[in-house]
């Protein structure tokens, strides 16, 4: 019982801690002449992605680094099934051009880096300075983008850090305060998180790999979530999109780049074999989706929930070594996933020929 109440008030602490980091930081930033834009698609990412950051250094100092793996593969799989499943089964969602031409690509191509870099059993220091360099890459890019974006596409990002824009007159050294004391908060919900996650994992049976894919994958997301879902009923449904998919680029470059260079992070086979390419097929997965009319319609947030249930139920299934595994992967190779790739291929065929029509 004990090591569940750790758990779930270090889940307490690192959101308020994100939360504090975010308000603290984007005042700052919005008090010294930095658009809206610019703090969603950068600093509120960032501080969205903080607890996963704040998992990931805290493992891998502590020797723990299939926990590190599996928050980083395991949030982007969250991210991108549940969380985006959920918001455009709520409403469809809106997809800005930038995110289909540029930042989907982009996510999908450091996938498939990740696993390159791990297939010698490890993300060592320089594949960690890799993925850092494309952090900076990223940031330059976004920055320098984001200066020639319309007022149309800046318009609901100024609506979003509308309260941030107010709170931005509050003294510099309260903002500042309010952000090393979310640091502060991050850093001692990470270790009792995860002292709490290792503990459990050892109690259930269940390997560190599977908790950081499941438990602290899902506890760490919940910024996310919350950040979504909030934009996606406001009707901001462009940013639901935005910070998943920039959260996903964050938690790659970032947390597992920052993470590798501190301590190298370790890939276990079953990583490589399984977890890391379900990830990069969810990214690759994005593309014809987004592409379909640059909407998430409900039926496609519908379908990202279906297999968000089947991987969960997959890794239950495969931790507990079940009898049904074998039946449960004949029946995901042979049926589900020819089906969901011959429907893709469909709404992308509909829609390249609609544009030639148009056109």
């Amino acid at each position: 019982m004990l090591p569940i109440v750790l758990s779930v008030i270090g889940l307490a602490i690192l959101i308020l801690g994100a939360e504090l980091l975010v308000r603290g930081a984007s005042s700052l930033a919005l008090r010294f002449g930095i658009s809206p834009l610019v703090v969603g698609l950068t600093v509120v990412a960032f501080g969205t992605s903080s607890p996963e950051l704040a998992i990931s250094l805290q493992s891998a100092l502590a020797g723990k680094s299939d926990l590190t793996m599996g928050n980083v593969v395991g949030s982007n799989i969250f991210n991108v099934l549940l969380i985006l499943g959920l918001c455009a089964a709520i409403i469809p969602l809106a997809v800005a051009q930038q995110v289909i031409w540029f930042e989907v690509p982009l996510m999908i191509g450091v996938s498939v880096a990740v696993l390159l870099f791990g297939l010698d059993g490890a993300i060592g220091r320089y594949d960690g300075l890799a993925l850092a360099a494309g952090l900076v890459f990223y940031l330059v890019w976004t920055v320098r983008k984001s200066r020639r974006e319309s007022a149309a596409v800046q318009e609901p990002y100024e609506v979003e850090m509308a309260d941030e824009a107010e709170a931005g007159r509050r003294h510099p050294i309260v903002s500042a305060a309010m952000a090393f004391a979310g640091l502060a908060l991050l850093v001692l919900g990470a270790g009792w998180f995860v002292e709490g996650a290792v503990e459990i994992a050892r109690l259930l049976g269940m390997s560190e790999l599977v908790i950081g894919l499941t438990i602290v994958a899902a506890g760490t997301s919940m910024p996310e979530v919350a950040t979504s879902v909030v934009a996606a009923l406001k009707g901001e449904r462009d940013i639901a999109v935005g910070n998943v998919v920039g959260s996903n680029l964050f938690n790659l470059l970032a947390v597992l780049g920052v993470t590798a260079v501190i301590h190298p992070v370790n890939v276990q086979p079953a990583a490589l074999g399984f977890d890391i390419p379900v990830m990069i097929a969810v990214a690759v997965a994005c593309l014809p989706i987004f592409l379909s009319g640059h909407t998430i319609a409900r039926w496609e947030g519908w379908l990202f929930l279906f297999y968000f249930v089947a991987y969960i139920g997959y890794l239950v299934l495969r931790s507990a070594e079940h009898d049904a595994l074998p039946v449960v992967n004949q029946v995901m190779v042979w049926f589900v996933l020819p089906l969901t790739v011959i429907t893709l291929a469909v709404v992308l065929f509909r829609e390249v020929r609609g544009r030639r029509q148009t056109a």
